[in-house]
């Protein structure tokens, strides 16, 4: 695999607003000051997050306004993010995030909006659009078997239709299923078996492909090169990388007292507004996922005031890694880390030579940086604005692709 061309960007679902004159709001204040923080005088690429309602919108007749608007930012549209279909900065999102689900029409019909519109908004030499989606459901959502293969026939339908419009428009769109743990689909293996069943011909795989958030795999404690040289084996394509990083505990490192005070740190992190899934790996090697962050704080300190403070208060937990996004370069704060080692890992497993590769990996080339939770992010760790925020990400993984290749 020669290095593949990159198209790199920030995902704007950090930007509340869900009809279109909000979001082009958004994109003149602060994309702008992203583009213009950079200072390298390139083009701004964005994922695009176009809730229901913008979408509709723009596939009624503004598309082509807005694609020439874009450009003339200087912004290049490469990528959609169509997971969250409805408002994603309502005061508690949680498990709405997860509907409608991929057996209902409107997931359905929101993706081939999607479609439509990033046919017209992807730049003329951008040889593939991508738009991340939900894993099928949450995982408790799915009631009955005829869920999940009318949620299998949904998407063979998009592949058809995704065919449909490259054969009228020239455009190759991918739709990119994006594991998250806690849903039905929510790790490599996940993927690998869905793949298998629903979606075996070479045309579901030519439109429909994989979104592989670096956030997620870490949660669930995969190997982001095993996980990515599987999907290369079982001929499944990458249609993007979402750029992110988990809070990362280890708790072996931490004396008692010291995990006492990295509960205290975590608790800054449990916010009402997402839900943060926890991966434990326990003293056995076995590995249990909670739902959520608060939760979990909430029964470790009720176990450590039973035992008067002198037990283990993670009960012999070797690490906890939790689905919070925060900055991709920030490496440990506190007494807590991040996944940060794990997105470079990704980086020099996508960007590395194919001698020393035998199976090639399908990517194309498309990474977008999802930090969506600075809002939530405790105070001391947003001390600058948001646009230099963003930008500094984008500095980062500018440098990190350099130092990968």
């Amino acid at each position: 695999m020669s290095t593949p061309t990159l198209s790199l960007g920030y995902c704007t679902n950090v930007h509340p607003g869900i009809d279109l004159a909000t979001i082009r709001e958004n994109l003149s204040n602060y994309a702008v000051k992203v583009r213009e923080s950079l200072s390298d005088g390139e083009p701004l690429g964005l994922g695009l997050w176009l809730p229901h309602q913008a979408a509709d919108e723009l596939r009624r007749g503004g598309a082509a306004d807005f694609s020439a608007w874009l450009s003339k930012l200087n912004f290049r549209a490469f990528t959609i993010n169509g997971f969250p279909y409805d408002n994603f900065h309502q005061e508690v999102v949680k498990h709405r995030v997860y509907r409608p689900t991929w057996w209902q029409l409107e997931r359905l019909e929101y993706t081939k909006c999607l479609a439509e519109v990033l046919a017209v908004l992807l730049p003329e030499d951008e040889p593939v659009g991508s738009i991340s989606t939900l894993p099928i459901a949450w995982t408790t959502d799915v009631m009955q078997p005829s869920q999940l293969r009318q949620a299998g026939a949904n998407l063979r339908e998009m592949a058809l239709f995704l065919e449909s419009i490259h054969s009228h428009t020239g455009r190759r769109i991918v739709v990119a299923i994006e594991p998250e743990p806690g849903c039905h689909i929510d790790s490599a293996g996940d993927i690998i078996d869905w793949f298998e069943s629903e979606l075996p011909e070479p045309l579901h795989r030519q439109y429909i492909t994989v979104c592989h958030d670096v956030c997620h795999s870490a949660v669930v404690m995969e190997s982001q090169s095993e996980t990515i040289s599987r999907y290369a084996t079982a001929g499944i394509g990458i249609g993007k990388v979402q750029v992110s990083s988990a809070i990362v505990v280890d708790w072996q490192s931490m004396a008692i007292g010291r995990r006492i005070e990295a509960i205290d740190q975590l608790s800054a992190f449990a916010e009402d507004r997402y839900l943060h899934q926890t991966g434990r790996m326990q003293q056995d090697g076995s590995f249990v996922l909670e739902e959520d962050l608060p939760q979990l704080l909430k029964a470790t300190r009720i176990a450590a005031k039973q035992s008067g403070g002198m037990a283990d208060p993670v009960n012999g937990d070797l690490r906890w890694v939790i689905h919070f996004h925060v900055p991709i370069f920030l490496e440990r704060f506190g007494h807590l880390t991040t996944s940060h080692a794990e997105v470079l890992q990704c980086l020099k497993t996508l960007l590395c030579d194919s001698d020393t590769r035998s199976t090639k990996i399908d990517f194309t080339g498309h990474l977008e940086v999802e930090t969506y939770a600075w809002t939530v992010l405790p105070e001391s760790m947003r001390r600058r604005e948001l646009a230099d925020d963003i930008a500094n990400e984008i500095r980062w993984l500018k440098r990190a692709i350099v130092e990968s290749l």
